[in-house]
């Protein structure tokens, strides 16, 4: 890939099924995280919501990717996953079909992603919850580990909004 790529080289399929276009989301910084609904760390869907609500009419969206590459911990189809995180945790951002982020089957928005910021496991995504964080560009500016709570992303999310929002004022 080149250094021009940017989130808006990609589409993925949404969890009710659409092609999406994720160049939508140009203009928007983006929180990128693989998900899954059987996992010690689900909990933080609650903490991905909050950042959502907080920041979303400043300009975030937070993207959820489902995958069941680690313990099968995402067993569920679409559409019992999206009841699931409905239903547990209000959330109201925009959530994709399963995915695979790591093997053969990698989906080529996270081929991207683990290339422009690779983790503790080299290029590999070590488990469920790993964050990426995108300016409004499209581009990655960092790489979060699956421990990392939401609320400990708010200072780096509100740089982003604020050098996004300064750099559009001096235009």
């Amino acid at each position: 890939m080149s250094e021009s790529t940017s989130l808006g080289d990609f589409h993925a399929t949404t969890i009710d099924g659409k092609d999406q276009d994720l160049g939508t989301y140009l203009g928007d910084v983006v929180l990128v995280v693989n998900t899954a609904s059987k996992c010690g760390l689900t909990p933080q869907y609650e903490g991905l919501q909050h950042l959502y609500d907080a920041y979303a009419a400043r300009g975030l969206v937070v993207l959820g990717f489902p995958c069941d590459q680690f313990g099968h911990q995402e067993p569920g189809t679409e559409e019992e996953i999206a009841g699931f995180c409905e239903r547990n945790y209000g959330v109201s951002f925009p959530m994709f079909a399963k995915i695979d982020v790591n093997g053969a089957d990698t989906h080529p928005l996270y081929a991207w992603l683990k290339s422009e910021k690779s983790g503790l496991l080299g290029g590999a995504i070590k488990w469920n919850f790993t964050k990426f964080l995108l300016d409004r560009d499209g581009r990655v500016v960092d790489r979060y580990a699956p421990q990392t709570e939401p609320a400990e992303l708010t200072a780096d999310i509100e740089e982003q909004l604020a050098a996004t929002a300064e750099g559009a004022a001096d235009a």
